[in-house]
């Protein structure tokens, strides 16, 4: 008769981002973590494809934590990429880069690339997974774009929008994770989470 196998011990998560939103989502999951937002070099790489920068990024951020820790820790990186006919779009540099950008998502899909690393310490495994997601957003008339570009909403978000707020108002379709779209798919980080151990509590034992 085989044994039951031991329960991995508990590990704190770490979120290696100082977005809210991914913060939000690990809430909404009930998780406690800490935040420690890390400041890596962004910029693409000679040739290099927006699905190999989003989880280069993701696993840099996850790397990127360092120092002494308690006991057995989780860091999660992730990082996210607007994508529309091939051409990379970040966060907007003032509203008249977010108007551009709008101006050129409306009435338009574009692709959502998130990828998300979770790191093990101490035993310094690392997985990634990467996620797309298709979102398709409503013709847009030159004052609406003014308008939302003009909210600052979108300022310090990929793309320059936000599919939580205001946003929503344009975005006509969401194919695959809504999460994704947000910052953080959390159907692909809990596999990931499982995969190093992480359980969720079992509230209602069996007696």
């Amino acid at each position: 008769m085989k044994g039951i196998p031991p329960v991995p011990p508990p590990r704190a998560i770490i979120l290696a981002s100082a977005s809210p939103r991914r913060a939000d989502l690990l809430r909404l999951l009930g998780l406690e973590f800490s935040v420690r937002p890390v400041a890596i070099d962004e910029t693409p790489r000679p040739g290099e494809s927006p699905d190999d920068l989003v989880e280069r990024l993701a696993r840099s951020k996850a790397g990127a934590i360092t120092g002494r820790f308690p006991g057995p820790v989780i860091v999660i990186g992730a990082d996210t990429l607007v994508v529309a006919g091939g051409v990379i779009l970040g966060k907007p540099e003032d509203r008249d880069d977010a108007a551009r950008m709008l101006a050129s998502l409306a009435g338009r899909t574009h692709d959502v690339v998130t990828a998300v690393a979770v790191r093990a310490v101490p035993e310094e495994a690392i997985a990634c997974e990467r996620c797309v997601s298709r979102v398709t957003f409503a013709p847009m008339t030159r004052a609406e774009i003014d308008w939302y570009a003009g909210s600052g909403e979108g300022l310090d978000k990929a793309g320059a929008y936000a599919l939580q707020g205001r946003g929503a108002m344009f975005v006509t379709s969401v194919e695959g994770s809504y999460t994704n779209v947000i910052g953080l798919p959390v159907d692909r980080l809990y596999p990931l989470l499982k995969t190093f151990g992480f359980l969720l509590p079992d509230r209602h034992p069996r007696p």
